[in-house]
């Protein structure tokens, strides 16, 4: 019979919640941890860029752990910052120029990689397309028909190479 009645509570929006919780110091705070996220994973592909040039394979294959993290961490990063944008352009444009300019440099070097890693892929694929079409000329038995052409090797003499794909 003493107890108080309980006061309703309001129940907050999820946007309300959202906008709550965004302001201007944590949109700026999240720019930040973007251009760290961004300046590291830009570090670990331009070393990778550069085993692989150098033919070092393995060791561009050491950094994965350590840019599949910094992916990770990037992906979230953008994804919050893009519910954040308005507030972001509102507040500071300067910083979401600077952002967008880093960006820029970071999808150009990124670009760079990829190119690096496709040469890569397509020549390690001739090699290997190389080396299976000498030893399928090897396999292939020399004959010849009675017109004198060379025969045509059936199925059977043609046998597939196997490759391990790990380093």
């Amino acid at each position: 019979m003493n107890q108080r009645p309980q006061q309703p509570r309001p129940v907050a929006s999820a946007s309300a919640a959202r906008s709550a919780t965004s302001t201007p110091p944590d949109v700026a705070r999240l720019a930040n941890e973007l251009t760290e996220v961004m300046s590291g994973l830009l570090a670990v592909i331009e070393q990778e860029t550069e085993f692989v040039r150098a033919g070092n394979i393995r060791e561009g294959m050491r950094l994965e752990p350590q840019k599949s993290e910094l992916s990770r961490r990037y992906m979230l990063a953008v994804e919050h910052l893009k519910s954040m944008q308005k507030m972001l352009s509102q507040t500071d444009p300067e910083l979401l120029a600077t952002l967008r300019r880093h960006h820029e440099t970071f999808r150009a070097m990124l670009q760079v990689n990829l190119t690096v890693l496709a040469t890569a892929h397509a020549v390690s694929e001739g090699i290997v397309r190389g080396v299976n079409a000498e030893v399928q000329r090897r396999n292939i038995p020399n004959t010849y028909t009675a017109s004198g052409q060379r025969a045509t090797p059936g199925p059977r003499n043609m046998t597939p190479i196997a490759i391990s794909r790990t380093l």
